[in-house]
């Protein structure tokens, strides 16, 4: 998340819109909001109709129904122009993903 917020200035450019999302509750999406200082909202998936609607739902540590990091490229029309996902452990690749930004 620090990375993305980091970076914000060269994805605003791109003329990409940020979020985060996660199965977390709205209220832990606030405390991240204000520790991390992100400058961009964290969407609650509470109950996971995104995780199952994009098919990113995984089982991780015992725990089923988690999100697998991924990445989501989708365009003004609601079109998804691009997907990556990623290990658990393994931290996206921002200029691939601000590349492809700029190709739309």
């Amino acid at each position: 998340m620090e990375l993305l917020r980091d970076r914000s200035a060269e994805f605003e450019q791109a003329g990409v819109q940020k979020f985060g999302v996660s199965r977390d509750s709205p209220w832990t999406h606030i405390a991240w909001t204000q520790a991390l200082d992100l400058n961009f909202p964290l969407l609650s998936d509470w109950n996971a109709e995104a995780i199952h609607g994009f098919e990113i739902a995984h089982e991780f540590r015992g725990f089923k129904g988690v999100a697998r990091r991924s990445a989501f490229l989708v365009d003004q029309t609601g079109t998804i122009r691009g997907t990556w996902a990623y290990e658990d452990a393994e931290v996206p690749d921002f200029d691939v993903l601000l590349a492809a930004a700029k190709e739309i």
